[in-house]
């Protein structure tokens, strides 16, 4: 416990900003299981919601940045996720596109 009381004694701004980067960025990539859940209870099945992956690409980065920042390899390596989800969102919003093209073909006039 005084380790860990020395630690926040000499924590410097920055360090306070990098801290709460990985903090916020872990919660951010442990509550996209939270929106996956409850998206799948209201459907009574289960389901990948988009938001799923918004969190976990924004999560995913800031853990990442917080690893890159501390030269920690272990969690940078465990972050290269974030290229799957970036991905997974690339196919939604080119999926989006496409319907947002079909439909607005279908709007127009002959």
């Amino acid at each position: 416990m005084n380790k860990l009381a020395a630690w926040w004694a000499n924590i410097t701004p920055a360090e306070m900003w990098w801290l709460a980067v990985g903090l916020l960025g872990q919660v951010m990539f442990t509550g996209r299981w939270f929106v996956q859940w409850i998206a799948s209870e209201k459907a009574k099945r289960s389901i990948v919601p988009e938001m799923f992956w918004y969190f976990s690409f924004v999560g995913g980065l800031m853990v990442m940045a917080y690893g890159i920042h501390k030269a920690d390899p272990v969690i940078i390596i465990g972050q290269f996720g974030v290229f799957i989800y970036g991905r997974n969102l690339y196919f939604l919003w080119k999926q989006k596109a496409r319907g947002a093209d079909a439909k607005s073909a279908g709007d127009a006039p002959d």
